[in-house]
């Protein structure tokens, strides 16, 4: 059953109780929110997402609840818990969909070590797949968004699990954390696409999060071998500029974006060095959407 099946008065009860056990492949959590916006978001964000048995095993045990006392009235304020553990500081209310999503984040990148966890999006079309690593800042959700809502498959926005043994990376197709002028920027691209309500004043000023395409959840089994990786560096009124980039420096970035790297040891490096050596590595300096989906065409057309 998928989420968009369940009547949201069920849904709600279902994370209120923590029986709502959400399968994000390839891992499943169990989330529990008494936070009403909160389960909205769930039901307009994960709308594509399946359901899973209340027995079946759960990686992760998540809740987002209010603060109780009089931070329930005043100004109130929602916390992250991790297998029953608050795991960091509250957060106003408004601001409990971005918290799950990022302790989602957490959560994958600090326990997921069957697989190298690199910080970068992930999309595909027509079998070749493209890795966009970057630090924050470098316009990475943005240039993801914007060729996810033109026809790429979307992977992963923020975390390519990068598989040791085989080298194929999977995704989990979850929702794009849009930033300030991002936010209105892809909703002129498409005006379609669904959003949540922008929250100001958050640590990372203005977000909000994009719906994953349908195609694109169904598709979530699915891993890609890398073709490109290409680092996005988005620069006001810059022309397209697409640049080869030395595998050296790729490396280092790469080893820095991991989450686990260090972790890993022996088989990171190794992982990363193989990832690097099986791809074309380029830079990519832009600052119109509409010139990135040209270079990406031509890309994917073998034109570059």
């Amino acid at each position: 059953m998928k989420i968009s099946e369940v009547p949201l008065a069920e849904l709600a009860r279902l994370l209120r109780c923590g029986d709502l056990l959400l399968r994000l492949t390839p891992f499943v959590a169990r989330v529990a929110t008494d936070v009403p916006s909160l389960v909205r978001d769930i039901a307009l964000m994960y709308a594509d997402f399946d359901i899973c048995p209340t027995d079946v095993f759960a990686d992760f045990h998540v809740q987002v609840r209010r603060d109780s006392g009089v931070r329930r009235w005043i100004k109130p304020q929602a916390r992250f818990s991790f297998d029953g553990q608050p795991s960091f500081t509250g957060l106003p209310v408004a601001q409990a969909f971005a918290m799950l999503e990022w302790g989602l984040n957490w959560c994958v990148a600090a326990h997921s070590h069957q697989y190298l966890v690199i910080h970068a999006a992930v999309i595909e079309k027509n079998g070749k797949a493209v890795v966009l690593p970057a630090p924050p800042g470098s316009g990475k959700s943005t240039l993801c968004a914007g060729l996810v809502v033109k026809g790429w498959r979307l992977l992963s926005d923020e975390l390519a699990l990068y598989d040791l043994q085989s080298g194929l990376i999977y995704g989990m197709a979850r929702p794009i954390s849009l930033k300030n002028k991002s936010i209105s920027i892809i909703k002129r691209l498409a005006p379609d696409a669904v959003m949540t309500a922008p929250v100001p004043n958050t640590t990372k000023g203005t977000i909000a999060l994009l719906r994953p395409p349908g195609s694109s959840v169904m598709r979530v089994k699915e891993p890609v071998q890398a073709r490109w990786i290409v680092l996005p560096n988005y620069v006001h009124d810059s022309p397209p500029i697409l640049a080869p980039h030395s595998r050296a420096r790729t490396f280092m970035l790469l080893a820095e974006q991991s989450f686990n790297y260090d972790i890993q040891g022996q088989r990171g490096f190794d992982a990363v060095g193989a990832l690097v050596d099986s791809t074309q590595c380029y830079q990519f300096t832009y600052s119109s959407l509409d010139d990135a989906q040209q270079v990406f065409n031509n890309l994917l057309e073998g034109r570059i």
